[in-house]
């Protein structure tokens, strides 16, 4: 399939997303109508296809070599939601070519869910359900010896990228004093927020609610160990929504296990779970199998924003939806695809 001036050819290839699941029929015919779109099923489709691209859709292999086929691609959208180390990046800086990923799509579920999680971990929701189901309910103050309240609370954020943007506002009627680490952001920009910076000690130490919502960098890998962990206060409730390399497994099941913190966790160190992991068994865990992005209104919303910014690229505008890959930052990820 040739493409004209007026229709650029747009490489789509959203694996592991059906095409389905992340547009819209309006939002696939609108791309359709602007642009020239192959979907090539083999990597010998793709090599043929490259030369003529104006985008590529999605996070196939795209090593040097191959990129060197590809003389007019000006941007490469990633509609997974990480950035994989798959991409020769230096190459596409050097180029001019546009690396966008999809994360602020999931941003708004995940903040929602994660708020969700710290509410039950401070009144004790579905352990209480549970009990009430097993007939084991108590009622009144009975079932609320170790209640908290998260208005008013000391909160601390561990990361303060797309997820903890979108959870700010979230918390704000709640009226908590909020401490940040974030060691990619100077203090000035969390104090604008209206937030405290601090240290991950100063943090941890002094947080009764902690999310981490940091993504996960060989600097951050197991960022809480048990050091860390064991400088959260005895009953904290600690939030784990974005990448689970980011905390030692071992040493947070540990302090569930010995009463000295709740915590809610969505990822997980190896998805599936195994059926023997202790995890499952711990009652002072709320579990979740890695949903807390994935809703059906956050894929969607991918597909609307690859069409508006391919759109804005194909008149010469900057992409304004995706979030833009920063230089700096994007071959320092260490994240894995979510299967």
């Amino acid at each position: 399939m040739s493409s004209t001036p007026d229709k650029p050819l747009v490489i789509l290839r959203p694996d592991p997303h059906p095409r389905e699941r992340i547009f819209r029929p309006d939002a696939l015919a609108r791309l359709h109508e602007r642009f020239t779109v192959v979907e090539p099923e083999t990597e010998e489709a793709l090599d043929r296809a490259l030369p003529d691209a104006f985008a590529v859709v999605g996070q196939p292999d795209l090593p040097a070599a191959r990129l060197a086929r590809a003389g007019r691609l000006r941007a490469l959208l990633n509609v997974e939601g990480n950035f994989f180390p798959n991409v020769d990046y230096d190459t596409c800086f050097r180029r001019g070519v546009h690396v966008l990923g999809c994360g602020p799509a999931y941003a708004q579920a995940v903040a929602e869910y994660a708020l969700g999680l710290a509410l039950d971990l401070a009144r004790g929701i579905s352990r209480e359900d549970r009990a009430f189901r097993a007939g084991r309910e108590r009622y009144v103050s009975g079932g609320n010896a170790d209640a908290v309240l998260l208005r008013g609370a000391d909160v601390g954020l561990v990361g303060f990228g797309n997820l903890g943007r979108a959870l700010h506002p979230l918390l704000a009627p709640f009226r908590p004093v909020l401490r940040v680490y974030d060691p990619w952001l100077p203090p000035a920009v969390l104090r604008e927020q209206g937030l405290v910076p601090a240290t991950l000690d100063e943090t941890l130490a002094r947080s009764t609610f902690v999310f981490v919502l940091a993504t996960v960098t060989d600097d951050s890998r197991r960022l809480l160990g048990g050091r860390e962990l064991g400088l959260l206060p005895d009953g904290a409730r600690l939030v784990l929504v974005s990448r689970a390399p980011v905390v030692d497994f071992p040493a947070l099941l540990a302090r569930v296990a010995a009463g000295r913190l709740l915590a809610g966790i969505d990822v997980w160190p190896d998805e599936p779970v195994a059926a023997d992991d202790p995890a499952r068994s711990l009652e002072g865990l709320v579990l979740s199998a890695h949903r807390a992005g994935g809703v059906p209104d956050a894929f969607l919303a991918i597909g609307d924003m690859v069409v508006d910014d391919l759109t804005l690229l194909a008149r010469g505008l900057p992409p304004v939806r995706m979030q833009a890959a920063a230089r700096e930052l994007v071959g320092r990820y260490r994240n894995r695809p979510v299967t």
